[in-house]
C-alpha cells in the first residue's frame, strides 16, 4: 500500500504485482470509490485488500480506465462483494460489455480471462469526477488503447495515468500490432502529459513517481526506437503476452503451452504480420528462449516455469 507524500487526503494506492494493475482507492466522507481492479486471478486478493482499506463501509463507484484484462478481472467480484457499487467505463467499448463481446473486448484473442460484469455509466473525456471531495478531469489517452482515459486533479497535480505513462516506459501499442496507426497517438498522449505538468504520476503499474519530465523524457525515446523498428516492438508485445501467461500460470506443460499458442489468435496475428518467415512454434521457442536468458521464465524438464 502506498500513501506517497503529496497525493490527496484519502487517497491510497494498492500497489500490485504485474499481472494486476494498480488499485487506486478513494474514501471520502460521503463516497467511497476504486480505479481499476487488477486480473481475474487475483479478483479475491483484490476484494479483500480494498475491504480491508473500507472497513465496514460499502464500495460505492468503480471506475475503469480501459478494459484490458489486468484492468478489469476484477469487476466482477467486487459487484458481487459490493451490490450497490456503481461502475463507469471509458465510452468507446459500452456496447462490447453489454452484448459481452469477448473478440471486440480482446479477451478471447489474447487467451486472457475476465468474468463479465455490468456497467451503469461512462468515463467521459472532457467531463469531471468528484473523488474523495475533489474535482478529477477525464481525459482522453489513446495510443496503448484507443478508448483508455486518464484522470488528473488540478489541486494537488496528481494524475491516474494507466498504462499511457510508467516510470519506465508505456503499454504495448496494441493498435499497431493490427495494423492500426497509433504511434503518433501515443506522442500525443505524452504532449497532453507534460501539459497537465503532473507533480505525482499514479501509473498503472509500478510505484508511484515524481518526475513526470523524466518519465516523458524515457517513454519518447522509446517511441521514437518502435516507431524506427515497428518489428522491435512487435517482439516486444510477444514477449509481454508470453510473460503474462506464465505469471497467471507460474508453471504449463509443453503441450499446455503449445496448445494455448495455437489457441491464441493474437499471437498468430502478430506472427503473420511481423514475422512471416517464422512458423509459431519456432517464433514462441525464440520469445521463450529470451525470457530464460533475462531470468524471467525457467525449463524445468517438460514444463515452463515463471520466475
Amino acid at each position: 500500500m502506498t500513501a506517497a507524500v503529496g497525493l490527496p487526503a484519502g487517497l491510497q494506492v494498492l500497489e500490485r504485482g504485474w499481472l494486476s494493475a494498480n488499485n487506486v482507492l478513494f474514501t471520502g466522507p460521503q463516497q467511497t470509490a476504486v480505479i481499476d481492479t487488477g486480473y481475474a486471478t487475483h479478483a479475491a486478493q483484490t476484494v479483500a485488500l480494498i475491504d480491508g482499506v473500507l472497513g465496514e463501509r460499502p464500495l460505492d463507484l468503480l471506475l475503469n480506465t480501459h478494459l484490458h484484462s489486468d484492468h478489469c478481472g476484477g469487476n466482477a467480484a467486487l459487484q458481487a462483494r459490493h451490490p450497490g457499487v456503481r461502475t463507469l467505463i471509458p465510452p468507446g467499448e459500452a456496447a462490447a460489455v453489454k452484448a459481452w463481446d469477448e473478440d471486440a473486448l480482446s479477451f478471447r484473442a489474447t487467451g486472457q480471462r475476465c468474468e463479465r460484469f455490468r456497467f451503469d455509466g461512462l468515463l467521459a473525456p472532457g467531463g469531471e469526477i468528484v473523488l474523495a471531495d475533489r474535482p478529477w478531469q477525464i481525459h482522453a489517452a489513446k495510443g496503448h488503447d484507443p478508448h483508455s482515459v486518464i484522470l488528473f486533479e488540478p489541486g494537488s497535480r496528481t494524475l491516474v495515468s494507466a498504462d499511457a505513462l510508467w516510470e519506465n516506459g508505456f503499454g504495448v501499442v496494441f493498435p499497431e500490432l493490427l495494423g492500426e496507426p497509433s504511434f503518433d497517438e501515443v506522442g500525443d498522449t505524452l504532449d497532453l502529459i507534460e501539459s497537465l505538468a503532473p507533480l505525482h504520476v499514479i501509473p498503472g503499474h509500478g510505484r508511484v513517481f515524481h518526475d513526470a519530465p523524466a518519465a516523458l523524457r524515457k517513454a519518447r525515446s522509446r517511441l521514437a526506437g518502435f516507431q524506427q523498428q515497428p518489428v522491435k516492438h512487435a517482439r516486444h508485445a510477444l514477449k509481454v503476452l508470453l510473460k503474462f501467461k506464465l505469471l497467471e500460470w507460474q508453471s504449463i506443460s509443453r503441450e499446455g503451452w503449445s496448445a494455448w499458442l495455437a489457441d491464441t489468435p493474437y499471437v498468430e496475428t502478430v506472427r503473420a504480420r511481423f514475422f512471416r518467415a517464422s512458423p509459431l512454434d519456432q517464433l514462441a521457442e525464440e520469445i521463450l528462449g529470451e525470457l530464460v536468458a533475462v531470468g524471467a521464465a525457467a525449463l524445468d524438464g517438460a514444463r515452463i516455469l515463471n520466475r
